[in-house]
């Protein structure tokens, strides 16, 4: 239990909801003032994004039906973390195999975020990946519609800069990345 004087105490914990991918849980939580109420979140395993290139330094980038937004949303390989993975760079090789049909030569971690920890308790895990080639085809998971569509760097933080791509994890990866580069972890 933590011991800053913002904390909040977790009298009851129970999951609300559960469906693929995420659940949603309900606490009973007393507050530092000692006001007893709810809170609930979506609750989720860790996952990664990967911002991979090929030889010829072209991104290697996906374009998805979200049904949430109701359009195709072009960005970045992301997806969970199977308890067949390894560790996190186990699970980055095989969520671009997955979704892109590309094995990369290296792959170096750029940064870990919560992305939205007042809604969420998901963890974010970036990887760069150098010397991505198509090696297989995608495995998609039932319910990915994604088709692969590689484009230069510039392109891709032009059509950010833009707000043609609105995709908040591949917006946070290309800043970090065009900001610190690879191999820069002032976070970890």
């Amino acid at each position: 239990m933590s011991t800053d004087p913002l904390a909040w105490e977790t009298l009851e914990r129970q999951v609300a909801y559960t469906c693929p991918g995420f659940d949603v849980v309900n606490e009973s939580v007393r507050l530092p003032d000692g006001t007893e109420t709810d809170f609930d979140y979506c609750s989720e395993p860790a996952s990664v994004c990967i911002l991979p290139f090929r030889p010829d330094d072209e991104v290697v980038c996906i374009e998805e039906w979200r049904q949430a937004v109701s359009r195709v949303s072009r960005g970045l390989p992301v997806g969970g973390i199977e308890p067949e993975d390894d560790d996190l760079e186990a699970g980055a090789r095989r969520e671009l195999a997955e979704e892109t049909g590309h094995e990369a030569d290296r792959l170096e971690p750029l940064v870990t975020v919560e992305p939205a920890n007042g809604i969420a308790d998901a963890v974010l895990h970036f990887f760069v990946a150098h010397g991505c080639r198509p090696t297989a085809e995608q495995r998609l998971d039932h319910n990915e519609s994604i088709r692969v569509a590689p484009v230069e760097l510039e392109a891709l933080v032009d059509a950010v800069g833009t707000g043609e791509i609105r995709d908040g994890r591949t917006v946070l990866a290309l800043s970090y990345y065009k900001l610190f580069g690879a191999g820069d972890h002032p976070n970890e």
